[in-house]
């Protein structure tokens, strides 16, 4: 057995059931031996962000990794927007990655880099092989730091000799390290402080604190002390609809955070940190909390949600159910010209029971993610570190990791020509997402930006940065080019009918909202 073989059977017995890859030609024993792999599925993405995004979406879904194969250094270098996504997400992820043969480096030819340069700032863990045999330790290794809670980016450099070297054999799985947990006397602190605090207060949630089982916990603490349940402004995976605890979402612009949150005297942290705002503004706060208020922290990203809010509810002998369940709520769509209000009143009309949203609308998708608070339960994803091109191959990796749910791209047009390629793997491996482009022929979100930084009367130039209509971006074009059927819609009504119609269908659509 070589080397490349014990890697991916050491990977298969830890549980590794995807390959999501874009491989060169020192990654060929690689390919062979996922080949070779029964139960390990393949899927080609033709740009590497796609590739680390699907493996984000994946992670999220499936709660362990998926393993990405990539080329040499500037094939991960490509891939790292959405790797540094899936960090902030803290997302399970194996990334394998082809070196040159060890004795070929000092050559310096095309193609040689610092790999574990560039793997370092995101990585959570970075190991190359040292010879054949080892290839399947790093393996094991990179499985169960993958698998720290909630999720680290484990990346292992695999040299080709390594690869194609007789000799190995597999490993294996290692223990994987259960999560760290909330002390009693934290947990004591944070009941005293919601308890018995000053003014009003706040549980903040992010990470884990998210799902619905964390949330009904939360719930129960909201029932037992009046608090108030908000959430981070982008969330890894936040479990939402009627009949769940509803939160409310802390704004993106510092400002109107900052505003949000004066009001809180006590603010006690679980998933988390105390928020700050995305962007340095002239004059405007980076920090979000109030002055003088009381943080405390339960839990940590990387600390047991699920462990610290039963705990925290049981200190503060909550009641059984739950405060701030969500409702059903019904919104009625402006019929005549399409606009995002009615895009969200449509779709959470129309949002099927266990649906998961890939979220990157940018400026026009915050009225579908308000709307659909009281849809049918359902998932929702974000984008965690702001690197945008995140949502169409997210959408790729939940679809993969679960075949049996809908899974809407809610996505802005600027954002998704980032990684538009991700529409080919759809049509490809025939995953049942719905893509809906928020077509506004703008980087919106920047004309905003350029106004809250302090410039004062932008020219043509600056503002033809920020524009997408020299030339108009045709997305049924590109959609019907990369093998998804697309419709264009102008309207609400041809909206609402072109929802229905992808919805009922299986496997890809995709529909381009004129806004």
């Amino acid at each position: 057995m070589n080397g490349a073989e014990a890697f991916i059977e050491t990977l298969a017995a830890a549980g590794v059931e995807v390959c999501f890859a874009n491989p060169g030609t020192s990654e060929m024993q690689l390919v062979a031996a996922v080949d070779r792999q029964h139960g390990m599925r393949a899927i080609l993405g033709l740009f590497e962000g796609v590739v680390t995004g699907a493996a984000d979406g994946y992670g999220r879904m499936a709660d362990k990794p998926a393993v990405t194969l990539l080329h040499l250094g500037p094939g991960l270098g490509n891939g790292l927007a959405n790797l540094h996504n899936a960090r902030k997400a803290g997302s399970p992820i194996v990334n394998m990655v082809g070196e040159h043969a060890t004795y070929h480096k000092h050559f310096n030819a095309p193609l040689t880099s610092d790999t574990e340069g560039v793997a370092r700032p995101m990585s959570d863990w970075v190991r190359s092989s040292t010879s054949e045999r080892d290839l399947a330790q790093a393996g094991a290794e990179a499985f169960a730091v993958a698998q720290h809670y909630p999720g680290k980016i484990a990346t292992v450099i695999v040299p080709a000799n390594h690869a194609w070297t007789e000799g190995s054999s597999p490993v294996a799985p290692l223990a994987v390290i259960a999560p760290p947990r909330t002390t009693d006397e934290t947990i004591a602190a944070a009941a005293a402080a919601l308890k018995d605090g000053e003014g009003p207060k706040c549980l903040f949630l992010g990470g884990r604190a998210l799902r619905e089982d964390a949330l009904r916990d939360a719930g129960r603490i909201a029932a037992a002390t009046g608090c108030r349940l908000v959430a981070e402004t982008f969330a890894t995976r936040h479990q939402r609809g009627a009949g769940r605890v509803a939160v409310e979402k802390l704004p993106y612009f510092g400002e109107q955070a900052q505003a949000f949150l004066a009001e809180f005297k006590t603010i006690v942290f679980c998933g988390t940190e105390p928020p700050v705002s995305f962007f340095a503004y002239p004059g405007k706060p980076s920090w979000l909390s109030p002055d003088g208020a009381a943080l405390v922290r339960l839990a940590s990203l990387r600390e047991d949600a699920d462990h610290a809010l039963t705990g925290l509810a049981s200190a503060l002998n909550a009641p059984a159910e739950p405060a701030l369940v969500q409702q059903p709520t019904k919104f009625d769509a402006t019929p005549g010209k399409l606009s995002s209000s009615s895009i969200g009143a449509i779709l959470a009309e129309q949002l099927p029971e266990n649906a998961i949203v890939s979220d990157e609308g940018a400026t026009q998708g915050g009225a579908s993610m308000l709307m659909c608070a009281g849809a049918k339960k359902h998932d929702w994803l974000q984008l965690t570190g702001g690197a945008i091109g995140q949502g169409l191959p997210l959408a790729v990796g939940a679809a993969v990791a679960c075949p049996d749910r809908k899974v809407i791209a809610l996505h802005g047009d600027g954002g998704a020509m980032y990684t538009c390629q991700a529409l080919w793997t759809m049509a490809r491996e025939q995953l049942d997402v719905t893509t809906i482009i928020l077509n506004n022929g703008s980087y919106a979100i920047l004309n905003i930006e350029l106004m809250r930084v302090g410039v004062q009367n932008p020219g043509p130039k600056a503002l033809s940065m920020l524009d997408l209509k020299n030339p108009g971006l045709g997305w049924t074009k590109i959609s019907e080019g990369m093998g998804v059927p697309a419709v264009r819609c102008e309207t609400a009504e041809e909206f609402d009918a072109a929802l229905k119609d992808a919805l009922a269908a299986k496997g890809p659509r995709l529909i381009e909202a004129m806004l």
